[in-house]
């Protein structure tokens, strides 16, 4: 891990106008007036959440090519996967990426360092202020830490000028306390929109080391129902054996079958991988389309029941079949031969 030092210290802008601490409840009364402009920000439903890149925010190669491979998310990394001595340059050069509209169309996500280091604040600041869609927080493992995010990230937006719920919230679980608290976390406010499992800090907290899934079997689960209670997007976390394609094949069986929206990559060579995994066969794309013209032509007739085949078909499976069209529509058909299973 590569964890800020104190003496490395860069200046924290001041936020005038400070409030004593108030409660989780209080809170999120405060901030209902900007649910509306929070809630046209938050429906990861309506795009695939397949894959999000990991960039380093200190290479300038990377930052300005990553838009041409196709992943749904970049995330452009300024915690460990920058040295201390690059924090300050990479800040500004992601600043500049973000404001040159490379990325326009692809979602972009910024990890900054966390905001109780000596380089959070003035992480968050650059990002918010360039136009980052989405915050990642990393070592996240409280309700207060994302509402702490929030208040934050409100402050810069009223500041610049920008509307204010537009900026977007993940929370990477990376402790033993983040797993546990995974459902309060993804429920602490509407801004938050996505939830990571980080398996390397993870496993060190847990005192094991990565196997063959197992170590990560609870901690995936209570990510993932900590999503769905929230209604949000979870993603798995990285492999990053770029050479074992077999071996990452099978990790992404394992966790799209467990029901995770997409994964976290660290190569570009493993987006085309996790998109045809993702993507449905012709047979369950075919059954898809049957399911909601069912569905229209129930609703057309004003029939109380929709029926396909003589077998009844209640919400859940229709939006299924409409999230399947939707992947379809990014991925495509899937291609059996780099063998995917159903």
């Amino acid at each position: 891990m590569n964890r800020p030092a104190d003496d490395h210290a860069a200046p924290t802008p001041e936020v005038s106008g400070e409030t004593p601490p108030t409660t989780p409840d209080a809170q999120a009364e405060e901030h209902r007036p900007h649910l509306d402009a929070l809630t046209r920000h938050r429906h990861p439903e309506q795009m695939p959440h397949r894959s999000m890149l990991f960039i380093p925010g200190s290479n300038a190669a990377m930052l300005s090519t990553a838009y041409i491979h196709g992943a749904d998310a970049i995330m452009f990394d300024l915690e460990d996967g920058v040295a201390l001595r690059e924090k300050d340059t990479s800040r500004l050069l992601v600043m500049q990426t973000l404001r040159s509209g490379l990325y326009a169309g692809i979602e972009t996500v910024v990890r900054i360092n966390p905001l109780d280091t000596p380089f959070g604040r003035d992480d968050l600041e650059a990002a918010v202020r360039a136009g980052a869609d989405v915050i990642r927080l990393p070592k996240t493992e409280t309700a207060q830490d994302i509402l702490d995010l929030a208040d934050a990230v409100e402050a810069i937006e009223r500041a610049c000028g920008r509307e204010v719920g537009s900026t977007r919230l993940m929370a990477a679980i990376e402790s033993a306390a983040g797993v546990v608290n995974a459902v309060a976390v993804a429920t602490a406010t509407p801004r938050l929109v996505s939830i990571a499992l980080a398996g390397f800090d993870y496993v060190i907290d847990m005192r094991t080391t990565r196997g063959d899934g197992s170590e990560l079997f609870y901690a995936r689960c209570a990510v993932l129902h900590a999503a769905r209670v929230a209604g949000i997007a979870a993603y798995d976390v990285v492999f990053s054996d770029v050479e074992d394609e077999e071996g990452f094949l099978a990790e992404v069986d394992v966790i799209r079958r467990l029901g995770f929206d997409g994964k976290s990559l660290v190569n570009p060579r493993q987006i085309d991988l996790l998109h045809n995994a993702y993507a449905p066969t012709q047979e369950q794309l075919d059954h898809a389309r049957l399911v909601v013209q069912a569905a229209e032509h129930a609703a057309t007739e004003g029939l109380g029941v929709v029926s396909l085949g003589g077998k009844m078909i209640d919400a859940p499976i229709i939006e299924a079949a409409r999230r399947t069209i939707r992947y379809a529509a990014a991925s495509g058909v899937r291609r059996e031969s780099q063998g995917a299973t159903s």
